[in-house]
């Protein structure tokens, strides 16, 4: 390892050592890399720019961010509850199963688990602690597992964002999380169904049927906005950076003008908070288009590539070192930097392989789902613990076999590609 990038690793690890911002870690890295090789400070502002602005896929990013904020703002989430509460809580734990399901709709509309976690799972959460049936530990940890079916079945923020580095189809990522993404949520659900039947949950009480009209009708309103997404995106009408902002357009106006439920007030905040979220991610863009140039510059890609043909891994043998690497990275790092950063580095060794790219992108996603509900990052653990107060521990007691279901369907996606492939290469898509 050379003298320039020993400097930008160290860079970067004291960086976090001190609970810097990953970004500014990455762009003082980035920094102190040209300055040991004694080049032009200058080149940084280029990469950052040309990155940036020459990656029209990125437009999704703030869009869905935006689209999520005002789902979360509008009563969307209270709308889809009610929904759900008639198609399935009627079973034995029927808010836990509501959740589950209020998060498969709401992923279609949102791309983000931290979205999910924090709309729909904080109403499922509040209605679940009125039951004495439902432990807090148990709340939080339905909450914290359905959220990750936000990034998995589509649209997904973190598949836009791998197929920036990829340059793998956004449309057959879509189509390639899809399967998986509901193969997580029934067994999800078949996981809540056999600790309810253990627990001897009482069934919740009926919907009154005079109520149903008035409560389908509303929700399925909300329910048009994946119909519109997916079916534009597959029929061709837009593309997926377009269909953000189409997803942007039709969430501002079911929720101020058909709901009327956003003030000019919140309106505001829904703005700023995106405007929050979406600097945040451009900031570890910025600092990742850095380093990207830095390992490139120094050859890591094609080392990593020469030791993996060196130590002879067959194509399944290399799927699950990945598997294990990222479980490992996913408890310390976020998962912009895990895929604007480490999936640059392993691509050229995937290629070789003969590695699908839509294959490997939905198994790093699905990996990074997982390291977002196990400490010691866990940050859709930290985010239900700041909005419930629900202890962390409580949480992961009461989480182990949610977890355990995601590892195991992990490793069949990993064996059997044809999990993710079937749909994408139906619909057309080739390898």
């Amino acid at each position: 390892m050379s003298l320039a990038l020993s400097t930008l690793v160290g860079v970067v690890l004291a960086g976090m050592l001190l609970r810097m911002p990953i970004g500014f870690s990455m762009l003082m890295a980035g920094v102190a890399y040209l300055l040991v090789k004694g080049q032009d400070l200058g080149l940084m502002a280029e990469q950052v720019g040309n990155g940036l602005y020459n990656s029209y896929v990125l437009l999704a990013v703030p869009l869905f961010v935006f689209a999520a904020n005002i789902m979360n703002a509008g009563t969307v989430s209270e709308r889809i509850f009610d929904f759900c509460r008639i198609l399935v809580g009627r079973l034995r734990g029927g808010l836990a199963q509501v959740d589950v399901l209020v998060s498969v709709i709401f992923s279609g509309m949102s791309g983000s688990a931290i979205a999910d976690a924090a709309g729909p799972g904080l109403v499922t959460i509040r209605q679940m602690l009125k039951k004495p049936e439902y432990s807090r530990g148990f709340a939080g940890a339905v909450v914290v597992a359905s959220a990750t079916l936000g990034p998995m079945i589509p649209p997904s923020i973190p598949m836009v964002i791998y197929a920036l580095v990829s340059g793998a189809s956004v449309g057959a990522l879509f189509l390639g999380g899809l399967l998986p993404g509901l193969c997580m949520a029934l067994l999800m659900m078949a996981v809540v169904q056999y600790i309810a039947h253990k627990r001897r949950m009482p069934r919740e009480a009926p919907v009154p049927r005079r109520e149903w009209p008035a409560i389908l009708l509303r929700g399925a309103l909300p329910l048009s906005m994946p119909i519109v997404l997916l079916g534009g995106i597959y029929s061709g009408v837009f593309t997926p950076t377009e269909a953000a902002a189409v997803a942007a357009l039709h969430a501002l106006v079911l929720a101020a003008v058909v709901f009327r439920a956003l003030s000019w007030r919140s309106f505001w905040g829904v703005v700023l908070e995106s405007a929050r979220a979406s600097a945040v991610i451009t900031i570890i863009l910025a600092g990742a288009f850095m380093l990207n140039y830095a390992f490139t510059a120094e050859g890591v890609p094609q080392a990593m590539a020469a030791w993996v043909e060196s130590l002879n891994l067959s194509r399944l043998q290399f799927l699950f070192m990945v598997n294990a690497l990222f479980l490992v990275l996913g408890c310390f790092l976020d998962v912009s930097v895990l895929l604007l950063v480490f999936v640059p580095m392993l691509l050229p060794a995937a290629k070789m392989l003969g590695v699908d790219l839509v294959h490997f992108g939905v198994l790093v996603v699905l990996n990074m789902m997982i390291g977002l509900i196990h400490p010691p990052f866990g940050m859709l653990l930290f985010v239900t613990k700041a909005l419930t107060g629900i202890p962390i521990g409580e949480m992961m007691r009461e989480g182990w076999l949610f977890l355990a279901m995601l590892l195991g369907l992990l490793v069949a996606m990993t064996v059997f590609p044809e999990i993710v492939l079937w749909l994408p290469q139906t619909m057309g898509y080739g390898s």
